[in-house]
């Protein structure tokens, strides 16, 4: 296994030190930035709005850089987090190293790592959001014996002038390919550096959203990911956000994560796909098909979803994403590749098939069996997503259903494989409970379900006490109806959002 983490791995540290980044030492960080003549080290952290902060450092000695590398560096947690006082505002960063990766974008050899908050008294602060998701796997892994894996799929825009050469069709841009694309070179270089600063990618295509004004264009794509553990996940997805943006000033067009962009157009969300390990195997499916550990894992998923939406979808626009008919769920329900649903279980390799010889009649050789694809689709978060929140309140979430004794019986009852929104299936629509339809609902669900989050010590009373006064601050009751045939207004809404987290 460790061989194979090494073996046509794209980081560029990887390949140099010929070892996995969860083996990188401060020895190795040294040795990789003295052998390619690193000038400049950049301490990255991500803060309350989501985005990566940066703390620049000059590389002048190697004494310095053994310092720097050993204690870290103080930053004020006040300007970073609303419940930190300015007070007692002071904060440790110290860095991961197995994070490290080349900066793709500075003239000057850089390299990056993130970093985790620590206390004046050397301990985790409790509130940071990456410690938050680290409590939440390891309290996993310690009461189900699991471990959780995860990965994201990453939607955007790319807005840039009109071109007409080779025009798309409005709302038909699936997998369309060059030159009926235009921004496919854009996406292609965003894939490799993701790869070369660690992301494990899984593949890229354009996305359905496509159309036109009289002066833009706009051009919808998607980068998704292979599933690492909970904590990569999230870097991953961070990082990738980084790198378009980035990738978007080089080139002087707009990137934007943004659940909606216009009305009657394709919004992008962010689906997290998860699954469960044990000693290597994937626990969600066996021959037979999805297994009764994965029907719990998503009765959790589904019990929890209404207040998961305060950490998933955290703008007003989130909610005009989740509407009837738009491929988006609004009802808390699951079922096989229907992908109006909370939960969708992908068409997965359970049945031990010949496709690939039936395709390609040469093939003489044994085919191996893969197993262990199988994952589960959570599809209501959005771009506006703090991921590390989230997905530390879905790790508990699924746990929890793990754990009950009634999650069975529940994911039974949710099970749904018709088109609810059909007149003659109205019976089974009124018996689900339905998905927020405000920020400001999202909020009166998680404070119903803090006592939950807050068990176990994982997420702080403050740090649930911000998003829920950070939510009911839109005020965004009843927003659909209030901008209902209101273009002008909706305009202006998601222009307010349009550069979320």
């Amino acid at each position: 296994m460790r061989d194979l983490e090494v073996l046509m791995n794209p980081n560029k540290m990887v390949r140099h030190l010929q070892k996995p980044t969860y083996e990188f030492t401060k020895y190795d960080i040294i040795k990789f930035i003295d052998d390619h003549n690193i000038e400049m080290l950049n301490f990255r952290y991500v803060g309350e709005d989501g985005k990566l902060k940066t703390l620049n450092f000059v590389i002048t000695s190697k004494d310095y850089l053994e310092s720097i590398l050993s204690t870290g560096e103080r930053v004020d947690g006040s300007s970073l987090f609303s419940y930190i006082d300015a007070e007692s505002s002071d904060l440790y960063i110290i860095p991961r190293f197995r994070t490290a990766f080349v900066n793709p974008f500075t003239e000057q050899p850089t390299l990056d790592i993130l970093c985790s908050f620590y206390t004046k008294d050397g301990k985790p602060l409790e509130s940071a959001p990456e410690y938050i998701l680290k409590k939440a796997s390891i309290l996993f892994t310690k009461e189900t014996g699991y471990t959780f894996k995860a990965m994201g799929e990453l939607e955007y825009y790319i807005i840039s002038d009109k071109n007409d050469l080779y025009p798309a069709k409005d709302q038909r841009g699936y997998h369309t390919a060059a030159p009926f694309t235009n921004w496919e070179s854009l996406r292609l270089e965003a894939l490799q550096i993701i790869a070369q600063s660690g992301g494990k990618v899984k593949y890229g295509h354009s996305e359905v959203g496509n159309f036109n004004t009289e002066t833009h264009m706009y051009e919808q794509h998607e980068i998704e990911f292979n599933p690492v553990e909970a904590e990569e996940a999230v870097e991953q997805l961070i990082i990738a956000k980084w790198i378009l943006r980035m990738l978007g000033q080089k080139y002087g067009v707009t990137i934007s994560f943004a659940p909606k962009i216009t009305v009657g157009k394709a919004g992008s969300g962010l689906h997290i796909h998860m699954l469960i390990e044990k000693d290597g195997i994937n626990y969600m499916a066996d021959d037979e098909g999805l297994t009764d550990t994965a029907k719990k894992m998503i009765a959790g998923i589904l019990d929890k979803a209404q207040s998961l939406t305060a950490f998933g979808n955290t703008i007003p626009t989130s909610y005009l994403r989740l509407v009837p008919h738009q491929e988006a769920p609004t009802m808390v329900c699951w079922g096989d590749s229907n992908r109006s649903v909370l939960v969708r279980v992908p068409l997965g390799w359970i049945a031990k098939t010949n496709m690939i010889k039936d395709a390609n009649p040469q093939e003489r050789g044994e085919v191996p069996y893969i197993p262990g694809k199988q994952t589960v689709e959570f599809r209501v978060p959005d771009g506006s997503a703090d991921l590390y929140h989230l997905m530390a309140g879905i790790i508990l979430a699924s746990k929890e259903g793990l754990l009950s004794k009634d999650s069975l019986k529940i994911a039974r009852d949710l099970y749904i494989n018709v088109n609810i929104f059909n007149q003659e299936h109205k019976a089974i629509l009124d018996r689900l409970k339905a998905l927020p339809t405000s920020c400001y609902e999202s909020a009166e669900y998680l404070e119903n379900d803090a006592e939950f989050y807050q068990r176990d010590e994982v997420f702080p009373k403050g740090t649930l006490d911000s998003f829920i006064e950070r939510l009911k601050a839109f005020d965004d009751q009843e927003l659909s109806e209030r901008l209902f045939n209101k273009p002008e207004g909706v305009k202006k809404l998601v222009d307010q959002h349009f550069h979320c987290m």
